[in-house]
C-alpha cells in the first residue's frame, strides 16, 4: 500500500518544522515524518533562539510568515537585544526559551495547520525513478509517494556520541541515530563527509551557590521577534548567571586531555571554530587564565540549567572535577555530561539556490545536512526549501533571496557557492550589506514578497503598511519642522550637547549622537503630540523612524552599492559555458566553475578561486 502526498519532509527539527508548515500553508498536502513525535523542534543544545546575526534570521523567518519567531516569543523566559552599544546594523535579538513549552507550542502549531500530517517512523531509503525522487520507504516497510521530498535529518545521520572513550550511537543523547540514508544517497552520486559538534553539561540549580555568580537580567521593553501585534511574552522571566573558569579549573581539564576524543584521534571530523569545546579553548588560548561561562535556565520552573561555554567531550569524571573547582559549583550535581557528536553531512555545493539537489530532481536538503550549525540557520533553510518544494509541485517561479535582501540569502548563497570546511554559523560579518539587513526592517524587506507567495496574511500586510505610513509621517514632520537656536539651546545645554549657532530643521538635530525622537518630544510639543497619536506599536515605529533618520546616509550609500552589484545578479550564465574549454580561465577557475555551475556572474565572482580576471573573461565572452 502506498500513501500519496505533494511533499514529504523527513525530520521534525527546526528546518523540518518550518519547511512543513510553510509548504502546507501554501496549500500543499504535506507529510512530516519523525522518529519521535514528542520531540518536535527539540532544542538539542542551548535552550535559546537568536543572537548575533541569528536573531536577524529569526525576524526574517517571521516576516516571511514562518513560525520560529512566534514560538520563541510565546516560550521566552528572557529576552535581550544584543549589541545595543553599537549601531543598529549590529543589534541582534535573543531569547532564552522554555525547552518543553517550545516543543509543545510547535506541536500545537503543526497539529492545527491544514494540509499537514505526521507519521512516526525512520526513513531509510528514497524512491527514485530516472534520478527524480518519487517518495520514501521507512523502517516499518511503509512506502509514501510524493512530488517532492525535503531531507532535514540534522545530526541523526549515522550519529555517534562521544563522552571520553565512551561511544554511543545516537542523534542526541538518549535518541537513536538514523542509518541507511547516507549510504543510499552516496549510491545516487552525492558527496558526503563527517562533522562534529558538541553540547555542554546540564546542571541541577539546587546544587549551585548563586551568591557567587554574577546575575544577568533580561530586557524589559517592547522588543520581540514576531511582527504580529498579538504575540507577546507571557511566561515568568528568569535571569542568567555568569561564572568564570580559573587556572585551577584548567589544570583539572588538562589532566584529562589524553582521554579527550578530540586529541586522542578518536574524532577525525570537522568541528566548529566559533563555538569550541572547553578543552579546545585551554589548548588554543593557553595564555588565558580564565574563560567566561553562562549558566542559563532551561525552563520557566525547572531546576535544569545549561552551562554555556563549557561544551566538552572529556570523560565524565574530568568534567565533574573541573566544574567543582569553580567556587559556585563546589557541590554541583549534574543531570548529564557534555558530549561531542559526529554525524554525516552533504557538500552544499550540490544544491541549487532553491535548495533542490543537483543530482536528484525534486529532492531538497535543509539544515545541518548541509553543513550548518544552529537552529536559526536550519529554520531559514527550511522556509526556503518548503516554499520551493511547493512551487515545484504546483508551478511558479523559484523563490530565491539575494544577499542584499536577507541574511537567509547570504546563508544559502555562501553554502551553494563556497561550500563548507567547518560547521557554518551565521555572523554579521558574512553580509556585505549589514545596514540594509537590520533586525528592525525584516518586514519591510520580505513581507510583501511573502504576500505575493500567499504566506503572509492580510494582517501582516496591513501592519506593515500602517508602520511605514506612520514612520513616513514622522520623518516628513521632522524634515519640515524648524527649530530656533534661542528656543532649544537651554535644553541642549541641559542634556550635555553643543548649542546651536542658528536655527535648523529638527531632522538635522536628530542626526546627532544621543539625541532621539523621544528625547526631543520632551521639549517640542508638536512632536510629542504626533508621537502620542501613533497608538499601537508606538515604540517599534519610533525606533524605526529614529534609525532611518540617523543612518539614512549610510543606508542610501549601501543601497547604491547593492544595486550596482545586483546588475551582475541579473546576468545569467548557468549552462551557457563549457568552462573546461575556456583556456583563458585559470585552471582553478575552470574546475570551480564546472563544479558549481553558477547561476549568475555575481555568484561566479563569489566562488573562492575565481579571480576578477576570470570574471572579465566571462563578461567578454558574453559580450561576443
Amino acid at each position: 500500500m502506498t500513501f500519496n502526498y505533494d511533499i514529504i519532509v523527513v525530520g521534525a527539527g527546526h528546518a523540518g518544522c518550518e519547511a512543513a508548515t510553510a509548504a502546507a500553508n501554501l496549500g500543499s498536502k504535506v507529510l512530516l515524518i519523525t522518529m519521535d513525535m514528542n520531540k518536535i523542534a527539540q532544542m538539542s543544545c542551548n535552550p535559546a533562539v537568536g543572537g548575533i546575526a541569528k536573531g536577524q534570521i529569526v525576524r526574517e523567518i517571521d516576516a516571511l510568515g514562518g513560525q520560529m519567531g512566534i514560538v520563541s516569543d510565546k516560550t521566552a523566559i528572557q529576552f535581550r537585544m544584543l549589541n545595543r552599544s553599537k549601531g543598529p546594523a549590529m543589534w541582534s535579538p535573543r531569547v532564552q526559551s522554555d525547552r518543553i513549552k517550545f516543543i509543545d507550542t510547535w506541536r500545537e502549531i503543526i497539529e492545527n495547520t491544514p494540509n499537514l500530517y505526521m507519521w512516526q517512523d525512520m526513513v531509510t531509503e528514497l524512491v527514485v525513478d530516472s534520478m527524480t525522487v518519487t517518495g520514501v520507504k521507512t523502517r516499518m516497510g511503509v512506502e509514501f509517494s510524493a512530488k517532492s521530498v525535503i531531507l532535514t535529518n540534522g545530526t541523526f545521520l549515522n550519529g555517534l556520541i562521544h563522552i571520553g572513550k565512551v561511544q554511543i550511537g545516537g542523534g542526541r543523547l538518549g535518541e537513536p541515530a538514523s542509518f541507511g540514508m547516507t549510504e543510499h544517497l552516496r549510491k545516487l552520486g552525492f558527496k558526503t563527509d563527517r562533522m562534529k559538534t558538541g553540547t555542554p553539561v546540564r546542571i541541577d540549580a539546587r546544587s549551585v551557590d548563586f551568591s557567587l555568580l554574577e546575575e544577568q537580567k533580561g530586557d524589559d521593553d517592547f522588543h520581540k521577534f514576531s511582527y504580529l501585534s498579538e504575540v507577546e511574552r507571557t511566561l515568568q522571566q528568569r535571569s542568567c548567571w555568569i561564572a568564570y573558569t580559573s587556572e585551577e579549573v584548567h589544570e583539572a581539564l588538562q589532566e584529562g586531555l589524553h582521554d579527550s576524543p578530540l586529541y586522542n584521534g578518536q574524532i577525525q571530523s570537522i568541528g566548529p571554530r566559533y563555538c569550541p569545546s572547553i578543552e579546545t579553548k585551554i589548548v588554543t588560548f593557553a595564555e588565558k587564565t580564565s574563560h567566561q561561562l553562562f549558566l542559563e535556565p532551561e525552563g520557566e520552573t525547572t531546576h535544569e540549567y545549561y552551562l554555556n561555554g563549557f561544551s566538552s567531550s572529556l570523560p565524565l569524571q574530568i568534567q565533574l572535577k573541573a566544574l567543582q573547582r569553580v567556587p559556585a559549583f563546589r557541590n554541583v550535581h549534574i543531570f548529564r555530561p557534555g558530549y561531542a557528536i559526529e554525524y554525516d553531512f552533504f557538500d552544499p555545493t550540490q544544491l541549487h539556490p532553491t535548495l533542490e539537489t543537483k543530482p536528484v530532481k525534486n529532492l531538497f536538503f535543509a539544515g545541518q545536512i548541509n553543513g550548518t550549525t544552529g537552529y536559526e540557520e536550519a529554520a531559514g533553510q527550511g522556509m526556503i526549501a518548503g516554499i520551493n518544494a511547493h512551487i515545484n509541485c504546483h508551478g511558479g517561479n523559484p523563490f530565491i533571496l539575494r544577499r542584499d535582501e536577507a541574511y537567509i540569502g547570504v546563508l544559502i548563497d555562501d553554502l551553494i557557492t563556497k561550500g563548507v570546511d567547518e560547521p557554518y554559523r551565521m555572523f554579521t560579518s558574512r553580509a556585505e550589506y549589514r545596514i540594509l539587513l537590520r533586525q528592525d526592517n525584516a518586514d519591510e524587506r520580505l513581507t510583501r514578497k511573502a504576500g505575493e507567495l500567499g504566506l503572509a496574511s492580510n494582517e501582516r500586510i496591513q501592519l506593515l503598511n500602517s508602520k511605514e505610513e506612520k514612520v513616513h509621517e514622522i520623518i516628513d514632520f521632522v524634515r519640515n519642522f524648524s527649530v530656533k537656536a534661542e528656543r532649544i539651546n537651554p535644553f541642549l545645554e541641559k542634556i550635555g550637547t553643543a548649542p546651536l549657532k542658528h536655527g535648523v530643521k529638527l531632522f538635522d538635530l536628530l542626526t546627532r549622537p544621543h539625541i532621539d525622537l523621544r528625547l526631543m518630544s520632551q521639549e517640542i510639543s508638536p512632536l510629542n503630540e504626533l508621537l502620542q497619536k501613533i497608538g499601537d506599536r508606538k515604540e517599534e515605529i519610533i525606533e524605526s523612524a529614529d534609525i532611518k533618520i540617523k543612518y539614512g546616509g549610510y543606508i542610501k550609500r549601501e543601497r547604491i552599492m547593492a544595486d550596482k552589484i545586483s546588475r551582475l545578479e541579473d546576468i545569467r550564465i548557468k549552462d551557457k559555458f563549457n568552462y573546461n574549454k575556456i583556456q583563458s580561465l585559470s585552471t582553478e577557475a575552470r574546475q570551480k566553475l564546472t563544479k558549481i555551475n553558477p547561476e549568475t556572474i555575481a555568484q561566479a565572482s563569489r566562488i573562492p578561486g575565481v579571480s576578477p580576471n576570470d570574471i572579465s573573461v566571462l563578461l567578454v565572452l558574453l559580450g561576443r
